[in-house]
């Protein structure tokens, strides 16, 4: 009978109960972002603690960004349903220099999604740039149109990204964001509890 070396029972008890790796991590990163209320919060230190799903989007987008935040609404309502708490929404806009407080503000109030537990924030672009490269979520602008009335509509091509991140700021998930399987962040959510 062949004996196991201690080495590798070690990783088999640990790497086995690890079943959500960190991917990467918030560590040493203080982004001074703003929130719909036009307040400066410092991001990931006001969600410390919690358990986050993140989404990033611009508001101005006509397919990835709304079928997005529809899933992290159905997501907090699951939540809710089977009362779990302690978890943050939180949706950065890569679009500041179109994503105001305000725009955020209505953008959330036309989906009437309950903002009890979930955030938009914005801020300057070097700001959003830095936030989302650290995370690896591309938005590349991509064509516009301008209609006669002088209105313009623009488009990123853009990463369709949820992420889940721990109480401590590490990335523990990237998901598709518009096709997210919400009982498979679910069940990743209650492994970090």
């Amino acid at each position: 009978m062949k004996r196991l070396s201690i080495p590798f029972i070690l990783l088999l008890i640990y790497g086995c109960r690890e079943k959500l790796p960190v991917v990467d991590d918030f560590k040493n990163s203080n982004y001074k972002l703003i929130n719909p209320n036009n307040q400066e919060v410092i991001f990931p230190d006001f969600v410390k603690g919690k358990l986050v799903v993140m989404n990033y989007i611009f508001t101005n987008c006509p397919d990835i960004c709304p079928l997005s935040t529809n899933n992290m609404r159905l997501i907090q309502e699951q939540l809710k349903k089977e009362k779990i708490d302690n978890v943050q929404f939180v949706s950065l806009s890569f679009d500041p220099e179109f994503d105001s407080p305000e725009v955020l503000r209505k953008f959330a109030g036309i989906r009437n999604l309950d903002l009890s537990n979930w955030t938009f924030l914005t801020g300057d672009k070097s700001t959003t740039d830095s936030v989302i490269k650290k995370v690896g979520v591309l938005a590349v602008p991509n064509d516009s149109t301008i209609f006669k009335n002088g209105r313009k509509i623009y488009y990123y091509i853009h990463t369709d990204r949820i992420q889940l991140i721990d109480p401590e700021g590490r990335i523990r998930k990237n998901y598709k964001g518009s096709t997210i399987n919400v009982n498979e962040i679910i069940a990743d959510i209650k492994s970090l509890q």
